[in-house]
């Protein structure tokens, strides 16, 4: 078998965990997941942040440093923790660090903080065990993914998953990466003249000054949420992926559009139809392996899928919430108290995502989810994941994100409709887990929290706000107790 090609043939995994927001799918998550022998994820978003702030934190438990310390190329792991290890951690009125926004010509910094940053979240995720550790990435986010996936493929990951778009040039990213080999990945930028072509790039070689052996190439699933996009990728060997997750309009985070013309009900959220409905017979046909997600968590809904021909399901809300997720703990354990009392109410916004994809909001007090929160916030865009690119009047590229000070936004050519209630999601998730900036005139970002609209499997789970680990909803999931 070559380089590139995924090693061993394993039964595919019957349980995959969501990968969820900025830090909620963490190593911990993972690695417990993965334990039981089921597919743990990672969230890839923003780990550069993540890593620069629990550095920054003091990094009390050493589990950074010790992850650093297992990084191919020791020098560069050095000059990472030089720059943020702040022994003890800083002082708690003191803003962390800025961290290199993305563009399309990354600064080496950048470059080289986003490859280790991956590398010891799914290092991490991965120690002490023989289980399967995915990361998952938003397609969107393009800027991001040629760094972010090297540095998970140096940690040894075995699964890629990646919705909010569709990947069709990630299966050769990956070839080119798995040999260390110079590659790039197309852009996406409004208003681009058609002859215009924009790309991010990466040199391995250049990147670390020495390599490592060849790496094995992962696996990677699209998430996708019909049977015409994924029988769009698997019509060429190009863009064909290594199977599916087939997301339901339920599933927390974005969510795709509803196909025809958007009709919202009387709480504003989208109207989803006959049309939304996933033919999975369609994708059965496929012959690739592929789960279900959104609505899933149950054991009667993991044999439903397994008879419908898929391999199994993906569960996000019920480890979302578990012992060992990255939420902060007082928003989990207020949650799991809310949706006790039968008072947790989840929305799915049309207007809080700057992708302008609906995007499920859970509505607690003290969350940007409530309005008074959301009108005292500045406006500030500083993180930049979600931005834009676009086309300036003089053919350079520029960015924009409706969430960012409306005059600016309008000033780069932008509509203010646009920016009617839209979220500064990269702050906010960040906050959801613990690391919230501090500005220096003493604001605290709020959180801003993503879940799913199915918590029906919490009674199953939780006896009166009880904690619960992501071991008991595996062996929920897979009737190992008795519902």
């Amino acid at each position: 078998m070559s380089a590139v090609e995924m090693g061993t043939t394993v039964a595919p995994p019957a349980v995959i965990q969501g990968g969820m927001g900025v830090g909620v799918s963490g190593w911990r998550l993972a690695r417990a997941v993965a334990a039981t022998g089921q597919l743990g994820v990672v969230s890839g978003v923003a780990l550069d942040v993540l890593l620069v702030r629990r550095l920054q934190s003091g990094d009390e438990d050493g589990h950074l440093r010790r992850a650093l310390a297992h990084f191919p190329v020791p020098a560069l792991a050095q000059h990472i923790l030089d720059r943020y290890f702040v022994p003890g951690g800083v002082p708690d009125d003191q803003p962390f660090p800025p961290v290199p926004k993305l563009g399309l010509r990354p600064r080496r910094r950048q470059e080289e903080l986003a490859v280790v940053a991956n590398f010891v979240e799914v290092f991490l995720a991965k120690e002490g065990h023989g289980g399967p550790v995915g990361v998952n990435y938003l397609e969107k986010i393009q800027l991001a993914t040629p760094a972010a996936l090297y540095g998970a493929m140096l940690a040894g990951v075995d699964y890629v998953l990646m919705g909010a778009g569709l990947p069709t040039e990630i299966p050769q990213l990956l070839d080119a990466l798995a040999e260390h080999r110079p590659a790039r990945l197309s852009v996406a930028v409004h208003a681009a003249e058609p002859d215009e072509r924009h790309h991010v790039s990466i040199d391995p070689p250049d990147l670390l000054g020495e390599v490592p052996a060849v790496l094995r190439r992962p696996r990677l699933l699209a998430i996708v949420s019909s049977a015409v996009l994924a029988t769009y990728l698997a019509r060429d060997t190009t863009t064909r992926p290594d199977g599916f997750v087939l997301e339901g309009p339920v599933a927390g985070g974005h969510s795709a559009r509803p196909r025809g013309p958007l009709t919202l009900d009387a709480d504003g959220e989208p109207v989803y139809g006959p049309k939304d409905r996933l033919d999975l017979a369609k994708v059965a046909k496929l012959g690739l392996p592929f789960w279900l997600a959104g609505g899933q968590t149950g054991p009667e809904r993991l044999a439903e899928a397994r008879a419908a021909g898929a391999a199994g399901v993906q569960v996000g809300t019920a480890f979302a919430l578990c012992r060992e997720s990255g939420l902060a703990p007082v928003l989990r354990q207020r949650m799991l108290h809310d949706a006790a009392q039968g008072s947790l109410i989840v929305r799915n916004d049309v207007q809080a995502s700057p992708t302008g994809f609906p995007f499920k909001v859970a509505q607690l007090s003290g969350t940007t989810a409530e309005p008074a929160v959301y009108a005292e916030r500045p406006r500030n865009c500083d993180l930049g994941y979600l931005r834009t690119p676009f086309r300036r009047a003089n053919g350079r590229v520029g960015f924009r994100c409706p969430a960012e000070p409306v005059d600016d936004y309008v000033r780069k050519g932008g509509s203010v409709a646009d920016t009617v209630g839209s979220q500064c999601l990269c702050n906010g998730l960040v906050a959801t887990v613990g690391f919230g900036q501090r500005r220096a005139d003493g604001y605290v970002e709020p959180p801003l929290v993503t879940l799913g609209q199915d918590l029906a499997f919490l009674p199953h789970l939780t006896h009166e706000g009880d904690d619960y680990t992501a071991a008991d909803v595996v062996a929920y999931l897979l009737g190992e107790v008795q519902p």
